[in-house]
């Protein structure tokens, strides 16, 4: 299974914007569902975004619909993170993960991912 690779985390002011990546190293095909979940000190991960392999259905936790959105370029086995108007709320470890057989109703939940990155911080912050 490809390793997952994060990047693009960072200290920003609120209001301000981040552009995360997750990147699939390894030769397999790109048809996998990428989620990405946060997570902070003594609480559960939870779920933020995930979008399908082909990149035509896309789900958001209520937290972040309207101001994350999430992609990915399947040439270039990538996935995107966009977040707009970040808030301290947001300040959070961000992971992807990524599965090839996890059905639509279990996307949002972390167990249904074998495959996960080790994790980048976003901290909001004035």
């Amino acid at each position: 299974q490809e390793q997952l690779v994060e990047s693009g985390g960072g200290l920003v002011q609120p209001g301000e914007s981040l552009t995360l990546s997750c990147a699939a190293d390894g030769s397999g095909s790109s048809r996998y569902v990428v989620g990405w979940f946060r997570q902070t000190p003594g609480k559960e991960r939870e779920f933020v975004a995930a979008i399908k392999y082909n990149g035509q259905y896309t789900f958001y936790a209520d937290s972040v619909k309207g101001r994350f959105t999430v992609s990915r370029d399947s040439a270039k086995k990538t996935s995107y993170l966009q977040m707009n108007n970040l808030t301290p709320g947001d300040t959070a470890v961000y992971y992807c993960a990524a599965s090839r057989t996890i059905i639509q109703s279990n996307i949002r939940n972390e167990r249904g991912y074998g495959n996960w990155g080790q994790g980048t911080q976003v901290t909001v912050s004035s």
